[in-house]
C-alpha cells in the first residue's frame, strides 16, 4: 500500500491498485463520505488528488482493518479527522515495516 503518490491526478484505476480496493468500492465510498469529492471531466471520468488517496487510506483503515460500520466510520471523521488521520497514516507505516521486514527475513532464509 505504500506506493509512491506522486502525480498531481490518479483515475479511479490507479487508485483502485494502490489501495488494493475494487473500483465499485470507491465509487460507493465517495456516495457515502462528503469529504471525498474527486474531480470529474467532462466525460465524467473521476481524477483524484493525493489528498482525495489520503481520505479514501483513512476510510480503508477504519472500515477494512477496524471493521467499523459506515456510520460508525463517517461519525469516527466528523469527530477526530486529524486523528484518525495520523493513526491510519502510523497503521501504513507499520505495514510496510512490516512487509519489508518480512522480505528480509525470507532472503535471509533462502540463504541458509
Amino acid at each position: 500500500m505504500r506506493d509512491s503518490i506522486d502525480k498531481r491526478y490518479y483515475k479511479i484505476k490507479e487508485v483502485s491498485e494502490i489501495l488494493n480496493l475494487p473500483q465499485s468500492t470507491l465509487r460507493f465510498w465517495e456516495t457515502q463520505f462528503p469529504l471525498l469529492k474527486p474531480k470529474r471531466n467532462d466525460g465524467g471520468t473521476r481524477f483524484y488528488t493525493p489528498g482525495d488517496i489520503e481520505v479514501l487510506k483513512m476510510i480503508k483503515y477504519l472500515i477494512k482493518d477496524k471493521g467499523l460500520k459506515i456510520e460508525a466510520a463517517q461519525e469516527m471523521i466528523r469527530r477526530n479527522h486529524s486523528g484518525v488521520s495520523r493513526h491510519s497514516r502510523a497503521v501504513d507505516n507499520l505495514k510496510d515495516i512490516r512487509s519489508r521486514l518480512q522480505l528480509l527475513l525470507d532472503a535471509l532464509n533462502k540463504m541458509r
